[in-house]
């Protein structure tokens, strides 16, 4: 989808837009597509705006709900298909047309967030208890700001790892992004529908 919000976007409204962050912008966006599509019967992953030669891509990642929904967030979900990214697609494209929060053209991306996907939030982190994850904070703690362990946990605005070892707990709101690392026990577990 080719958004032309310069054309419409004038005077103060513009230069709202152009004044927010890259993360505030996302978090935005995020707000105005969740609703929709939960009541899809999807989880919104991550929202990404990516600066590329030439324009800028809407990064969309998604993937079904647990089946039956109240299992909670570790139970398994069926897989994502290319029909799946299409129904995203035509139920956000429209909101994003009429809220038109992106100032200039993009290109909108639809994908599942695969088996090396980002961690966002405590509902992802303690998802994937037991499995590796890379760790990357907004500024240094105790002198690092990357680390990768073992996910042990989250709650009480924490992610619990184990580092060479050691537990560490590292602040929700000071991690800037996280990744899981494919090991042979995530594959297995994906193998085995459990994630």
């Amino acid at each position: 989808m080719k958004a032309h919000s310069a054309d419409r976007a004038t005077g103060r409204e513009a230069d709202e837009r152009r004044s927010q962050s890259g993360e505030a912008l996302e978090a935005r966006v995020s707000g105005l597509i969740e609703p929709a599509l939960v009541a899809l019967g999807y989880e919104l992953v991550r929202v990404k705006l990516i600066a590329r030669p030439g324009g800028q891509t809407l990064q969309v990642m998604a993937e079904p709900l647990p089946e039956p929904p109240e299992a909670g967030p570790s139970a398994p979900r069926r897989a994502m298909a290319l029909d799946d990214c299409t129904a995203i697609s035509r139920a956000i494209e429209p909101l994003l047309d009429v809220e038109d929060p992106i100032l200039g053209a993009y290109d909108l991306e639809v994908s599942s967030p695969g088996l090396d996907r980002p961690l966002k939030g405590a509902a992802q982190f303690a998802r994937f208890a037991g499995f590796d994850a890379r760790v990357e904070l907004r500024a240094p703690r105790d002198g690092r700001r990357r680390f990768a362990g073992r996910i042990d946990g989250a709650g009480d605005g924490v992610v619990r790892l184990t580092v060479d070892g050691q537990q560490v707990e590292l602040p929700l709101g000071d991690v800037e992004k996280a990744k899981i690392v494919i090991t042979d026990a995530l594959l297995k577990a994906a193998r085995g529908g459990r994630i």
